[in-house]
């Protein structure tokens, strides 16, 4: 499962950072892929990014434009998003999410995860 952890999100003015953090915890880390998604009210969840279980891809959804950086800590399980240059309509819940790592391939779809972190809540002013 994914459990939150660190610095979690919170309200920023627009064009400020957020870095998240979730721990993932009662599986082997490397065994996984992992990802951020996000979801705002009325809206369905969406792909934030992704990275390959070993750290050597990633992926990201259009709408980052080089604003956001997946990474993962190996020693202590973690996946951090660090966001910059936010945007009000980058307000949301962010979920950090895993799937078992069949091959290199890195899903986008939500419905294809096999944890999920509880969630964290992002605001950006304008």
């Amino acid at each position: 499962r994914c459990a939150a952890a660190g610095v979690w999100g919170g309200l920023v003015q627009a064009g400020g950072s957020l870095r998240l953090s979730c721990v993932f915890s009662g599986r082997t880390f490397s065994n996984y892929h992992m990802g951020w998604f996000r979801q705002a009210p009325g809206k369905e969840r969406e792909f934030v990014a992704r990275i390959t279980w070993s750290g050597g891809s990633t992926s990201y959804a259009e709408f980052v434009g080089g604003r956001f950086t997946i990474s993962r800590g190996s020693a202590k399980n973690t996946v951090h998003l660090q966001m910059n240059s936010l945007k009000p309509e980058d307000t949301a819940v962010y979920y950090c999410a895993a799937d078992q790592a069949y091959s290199d391939f890195l899903s986008s779809y939500p419905h294809t995860m096999d944890y999920w972190g509880k969630g964290t809540q992002v605001t950006v002013s304008s």
